[in-house]
């Protein structure tokens, strides 16, 4: 019996993998998706929907527990944290029946399996230790994501120290919380346990928080977040645990000083890592570099009809990024017009906590790094109607314009909503919009866009309620 071939094969079923493989059936390919855990991915199951969840639970529970400030008398306010573990859980368990569906209703070939690559086209796919099968395919494209990054010494215990995944499905909320690292996972977790009624620390390597944040914006989110109880020690770096029976203490080096802090529970958000290992990569040219693959700006690698998209090929690890790569990728196997390289600097980040972060584009500093002239409007949140009836009278929107010509180089947000307002400028960026494009259109009122027209009208000194 021959081997059967594909036209198409992806390996990994997350945001990069079923797109790819959806997309790559609408374009005629015969093709199959190679996944051995959960369709999906960590984004569906364990990252971006079911933490929004949770972050929705506690956005509900801080409304409530705020209730006078909008003229309602709430009493005897508590949560079920199985029941919000369990509201969780069932979203992403929804949302992952759905992908199969969708890759059901698009004739994709589901295998379930681990796959390696064998070189020359062909690939291995092991379902336990005794069972595996091989077969071929034209092309080939690896989205295996990504783990959280594991620091040695420090590594993750399950009880006292916490990846993401036990601090998605806790069984006891912690009295005392430490979160190791203030990227967009870090203080995500500090907010919703914060807001739950943990005693929150997050400490940071670098000097500010939420470091690929344009600076402003940085240091207002802290000092949002401190208002809000959350503590934070930067220039600190963790060097080792004392673990207790149900609580450890951690050793922080503080200003080259040895400190030691108590706490019920840690919680690990130092990064991620690529996925390469024992996908058969030794058996091709394909390159790895800083635990990531090397691909050109189609993301092929070095060996021919080999790509790789996601995760694994490095920053920014986000979901929209890699479903984007996974269809640019397609649409050039299959020979599509008119397919353009990504432009990673008009990929939007977002940052779910309370308040809002949501950024696109070159911060204040990359632009002047970049040797731009350059014009910066701002608009607090204050000055807006809506946000003011919201009772969410804190943020600001940050737009930055290259003086020359009036492009759009970056906008950043904190406060309310600010993770769907960004798309606006995300859309104004790749249509290569200038201020006098944004300054001639109609926002509604009331809204908080508002304050996006007002920013740009700020950057060119002709803001009206500022």
């Amino acid at each position: 019996m021959s081997e059967k071939k594909y036209d198409l094969v992806v390996i990994g079923g997350g945001p990069g993998g079923y797109v790819a493989a959806i997309r790559a059936s609408q374009l005629g390919l015969n093709t199959a998706l190679v996944e051995y855990e959960n369709l999906g991915g960590v984004c569906l199951n364990w990252g971006c929907i079911p933490t929004k969840a949770l972050l929705k639970t506690a956005e509900v529970y801080r409304n409530i527990k705020d209730a006078e400030k909008y003229g309602l008398k709430v009493s005897g306010v508590e949560y079920d944290l199985d029941k919000i573990v369990g509201r969780s859980r069932n979203i992403a368990g929804q949302l992952s029946t759905g992908v199969t569906g969708l890759l059901k209703k698009n004739k994709v070939e589901v295998i379930k399996g681990f796959g390696r690559l064998l070189g020359d086209g062909r690939v291995n796919v092991a379902r336990d230790q005794a069972s595996s099968f091989d077969f071929s395919a034209e092309n080939i494209i690896i989205a295996s994501g990504a783990r959280a990054r594991v620091l040695s010494g420090l590594e993750p215990d399950g009880e006292l120290i916490w990846t993401y995944k036990e601090a998605m499905t806790p069984d006891i909320m912690p009295k005392k919380l430490l979160v190791v690292g203030s990227g967009a996972i870090g203080i995500e977790f500090a907010s919703f346990y914060n807001t739950l009624g943990a005693e929150v620390t997050v400490i940071e390597v670098l000097p500010h928080i939420l470091p690929t944040e344009d600076i402003e914006i940085s240091e207002l989110a802290r000092k949002l977040f401190e208002k809000d109880g959350i503590d934070f020690i930067t220039k600190a770096k963790l060097t080792s645990f004392k673990k207790k029976k149900e609580t450890l203490t951690a050793v922080i080096n503080i200003d080259e000083k040895a400190h030691e802090l108590d706490f019920d529970k840690v919680i690990m958000a130092v990064g991620i890592q690529g996925n390469h290992e024992n996908l058969g990569l030794e058996n091709t040219m394909v390159k790895v570099e800083k635990g990531h693959i090397v691909t050109d700006q189609w993301n092929a690698t070095a060996e021919t009809g080999v790509y790789a998209i996601g995760d694994i090929v490095g920053p920014p690890w986000l979901a929209h990024k890699a479903s984007h790569e996974g269809i640019i990728c397609v649409e050039r196997i299959a020979g599509k017009k008119k397919t353009h390289p990504l432009d990673k600097n008009k990929i939007p980040g977002c940052t779910y906590s309370h308040p809002q972060i949501a950024s696109v584009g070159l911060t204040e500093a990359q632009a002047i790094e970049k040797g731009f002239d350059i014009k910066v409007g701002r608009f607090p949140f204050v000055g807006n109607g809506k946000a003011i009836a919201l009772g969410e009278p804190e943020g600001l929107i940050k737009t930055i314009f290259d003086a020359s010509n009036g492009e759009l180089l970056g906008a950043h947000m904190i406060g309310t909503e600010v993770t769907e307002l960004i798309q606006g400028y995300s859309i104004g960026m790749t249509l290569e919009t200038t201020e006098a494009e944004i300054i001639e259109t109609v926002f509604p009122h009331p809204t908080l866009s508002e304050m996006m027209h007002e920013s740009v009208l700020n950057a060119y000194e002709r803001a009206i309620h500022y």
